[in-house]
């Protein structure tokens, strides 16, 4: 005659099984599922943009920043110490990326130097530009249904030949959205980095 409790076992032992291999897919199918991406722009039009172009030749460095932002996520914070993700979304590039990529089309678009990219065109270009990107996240506000983004970026100015930091100057901005949507927040990301985005082009224009 069969033992009752080693039948009982068996079943709960196939029972934890089936659960382990449905959580297990549904983790693959939730890694599977596809997110929505969203890709921040430069300004088209910086002041300066008239003005005879600089026989310079500047290189954007990829900038470093913080192991929480060194993602393609998109961050926001519910508390100083916490630091989450926006949901099913994510940027174009990882942040130093996207924020290397909007730095090099904001120098473009003043039309300020010879050339400017991410490598030189010889073996080293005139300045480089050296960035490390403090904040670029949403913070939720007490009333918990808006949140403010907040950009800083530290950048220095470097003269290659000698390797000396001839400015170094940092850029702030802080924009409220309308609401914790997705789309309210990352427009608020769009205006931040605009403004940002600005006064780092001019001023790497008045440098230089």
């Amino acid at each position: 005659m069969i033992n009752r409790a080693i039948v009982r076992r068996t079943i709960a032992v196939i029972g934890l099984a089936f659960m382990s291999g449905c959580a297990a897919i549904s983790a693959v199918s939730d890694a599977a599922t596809p997110l929505d991406v969203f890709e921040l722009r430069a300004p088209e039009s910086i002041q300066g943009s008239q003005r005879r172009p600089l026989d310079r030749d500047v290189i954007i460095e990829l900038p470093t920043t913080s192991g929480a932002l060194a993602t393609d996520r998109i961050m926001i914070r519910p508390n100083a110490l916490q630091a989450q993700y926006l949901p099913d979304v994510r940027w174009s590039e990882p942040t130093p990326v996207m924020v290397q990529t909007l730095m090099l089309r904001a120098i473009e678009a003043t039309g300020a130097v010879r050339y400017v990219g991410r490598k030189p065109l010889g073996v080293s270009g005139d300045f480089a530009l050296v960035t490390e990107v403090v904040d670029f996240q949403a913070e939720l506000n007490p009333d918990g249904e808006t949140a403010t983004v907040h950009a800083k970026w530290l950048v220095r100015i470097v003269r290659e030949q000698d390797a000396r930091i001839i400015a170094t100057r940092t850029f702030a901005a802080q924009v409220p959205s309308t609401s914790t949507e997705t789309m309210a927040v990352v427009d608020a990301f769009s205006a931040a980095s605009d403004q940002v985005l600005v006064a780092f082009a001019e001023w790497v224009r008045g440098v230089l």
